[in-house]
Formats: C-alpha cells, structure tokens, sequence
C-alpha cells in the first residue's frame, strides 16, 4: 500500500517539474496569433461618369454628349446646346438644331451658301473658297458637312443687318435629309471653343438614326 501511495506522488511532483522548466518563450510561442485588423470599408462614393441624352424631330434621334448643356426652347429651333468655352476664355459655343417641315426651308446647297454668306475672310475672298465640304452617309441617309471659319455675322435672322459681327469665328455644320425632310445642325463659336468640341459634333452626327 506504502507502495502505490508513493507511485501516485511521484506523477504529479513530475508534471509539475515539467511546466516548472519549461522556458518562457516556449508559452509565448503556443499562444494564438492575434486576429488581423479587420479592413476598413470607404465610405467615399466615386461620382459615375455623365450619361449622354438623346434628343429627337421629324423621325430622327441622335445622341446628345454629356458635356453639352441644354438650353431653353426658342423660337424657330428644334433644340439649342450650349458648349464648354476653351480653357481660358470664357465664351462658350452654341449648337442649333432647325426644322422647318417636309420640303421646307430650302435645298441643301441654299442652306450651305446662306452659312458661307454669314463669314467674311480677311482676304476679302468669298467663303465658299475656303469652306470645306463633303457629304458622308449615316445610317442610310445623306448628310452634307460644311467648315469655315473668319468673321461671323451673328445677328439674328438671315435677312438682319451685319451688326454684329465677331472675328475669329467658326462654324461646324451638318444637313441630315431624313424622312421627314433636312434637319440643320449649327455649331458656332469662338474658333478653340468649336475646335476642342469637333469631336464630340461628329459623334452627334454619327449617332443620327432613323426614329
């Protein structure tokens, strides 16, 4: 019994020297790792990019870039836009869209050589000298294009005085014939402010589809 009564002593004196030597970082090393900081969640919202509006008359539609600003419904237009001045200058373009009706408000190359009428060059040359143009076809339909530049007379009305006239002015003009009969694109400007925005104008007359 004495005999047993030892054996039963001996194992726990034995545990307790095993913990007793056992070295401080061998503790450290068997404890858990701690628990990675947990990522942190942005709350700041990244503004999405402006989508572009479409616009549309006389059985087309055609796509409006983002940049472009709206205005006012006005006498005589389908729709006016109004385009980011240069950097630098504080005159923005402006782009008109007209409709006059089926078989209304004259032929294409009458509307072309009014737009020519309303630039003189300091040369004194007729503007139809140093226009550009040419005629592409978008989505089956004809458009003609017109460029010029120089002194642009930007009162109102065909018929109106040349009063107000501004040098270095352009123009970026497109003729749609759709189904309902031409529709007129005008951009005018300051020459950089019509310049920096050709761009997006032939993207506008690229997305000319029928309605």
């Amino acid at each position: 019994m004495i005999r047993m009564k030892s054996s039963l002593l001996l194992v726990p004196l034995f545990t307790f020297t095993l913990i007793a030597c056992a070295p401080e970082d061998s503790a450290q090393n068997t404890a858990p790792a701690p628990a990675a900081p947990a990522p942190q969640v942005t709350t700041q919202m990244v503004p999405a990019p402006a989508e572009s509006g479409t616009d549309s008359v006389a059985g087309l539609v055609w796509t409006v870039p983002s940049v472009w600003e709206k205005q006012a419904q006005r006498p005589m237009r389908a729709a006016t836009y109004g385009t980011p001045p240069a950097e630098g200058d504080s005159e923005s373009g402006e782009v008109a869209v007209f409709y006059f009706g089926p078989q209304e408000g004259g032929t294409v190359d009458a509307n072309v050589n009014r737009w020519f009428n309303q630039f003189d060059q300091e040369d004194g040359r007729p503007t139809s000298e140093v226009a550009e143009l040419e005629t592409i076809e978008v989505d089956g339909m004809r458009v003609t294009l017109v460029r010029t530049s120089g002194t642009y007379n930007a009162a109102a009305g065909p018929m109106a005085p040349r009063a107000d006239l501004r040098p270095g002015y352009r123009l970026i003009g497109a003729i749609a014939e759709g189904p309902e009969g031409a529709v007129f694109f005008k951009f005018t400007g300051p020459d950089r402010a019509v310049l920096e925005q050709e761009a997006n104008f032939g993207l506008l007359v690229d997305s000319i589809r029928r309605n």
